[in-house]
């Protein structure tokens, strides 16, 4: 398996002239530290692939020892571009994605490793909170995920930017990243492959444990209470 941290966007919204996994936390981590430091408790961090752009040298220079993978149209693309160019690279493996902006407790690895040793393609949710500005998913009436997207009324929960994709479904799942527009987020990736291939997405419930997504200076804050 690899693991993609995606961290090539400007991250505008919070105010920050670093990339945004640069985000110092209260806990004196940055955000990106805090995502490694936590896969290195359950995987192999020479597993790890970060996707970058924005600034790409600080990262890199903060990180000298994980692979890196390039998005050059970094600021004209959103993050289904960003994942398919880390997928294309790891073709053959099954892929654990991550946003570059989630604060998590890393004691969720144990829920999701099992799906990760079935190679059961899934995304992690949050049931608690249902977001309006967040992705938001709902089920078919065999309990994978039938949408999932920003635009959904009726969701379920909100989905928390930590993913898994089976090697088996990365393909299928490529060839929809293709035809996603450059605005569009890797979860419109992840219906398309529902709706042409009838890919089967499981919404694991992580409600339990500390998690959640920096995109505004109120996300910080938050995070710096929970953490």
């Amino acid at each position: 398996m690899k693991i993609v941290i995606l961290a090539a966007g400007i991250g505008s919204r919070l105010g920050n002239p670093l990339p945004k996994p640069l985000t110092m936390l209260k806990s004196g981590k940055t955000i990106m530290q805090q995502q490694v430091d936590n896969i290195s408790e359950y995987f192999n961090s020479d597993d790890i692939n970060v996707v970058v752009g924005f600034k790409k040298d600080l990262i890199m220079e903060s990180f000298p020892d994980l692979s890196y993978i390039y998005n050059q149209n970094f600021d004209t693309t959103n993050t289904s571009k960003s994942l398919l160019k880390a997928l294309r690279k790891n073709r053959s493996e099954s892929v654990l994605w991550l946003n570059g902006d989630v604060v998590f407790d890393s004691n969720l690895f144990k829920v999701i490793e099992k799906y990760i040793e079935k190679d059961q393609s899934f995304v992690c949710v949050n049931n608690s909170e249902v977001g309006d500005e967040e992705v938001k998913y709902n089920l078919n009436k065999d309990g994978f995920i039938k949408d999932i997207s920003k635009i959904i009324t009726d969701g379920l929960g909100e989905a928390v930017g930590i993913n898994f994709i089976a090697k088996s479904d990365v393909k299928s799942f490529i060839n929809r990243l293709i035809e996603c527009k450059d605005n569009d987020y890797f979860e419109r990736g992840l219906e398309l492959s529902i709706q042409k291939d009838n890919l089967k997405v499981l919404p694991i419930n992580i409600s339990d444990f500390r998690c959640l997504e920096v995109d505004f200076k109120e996300d910080l804050d938050k995070a710096n209470k929970l953490f």
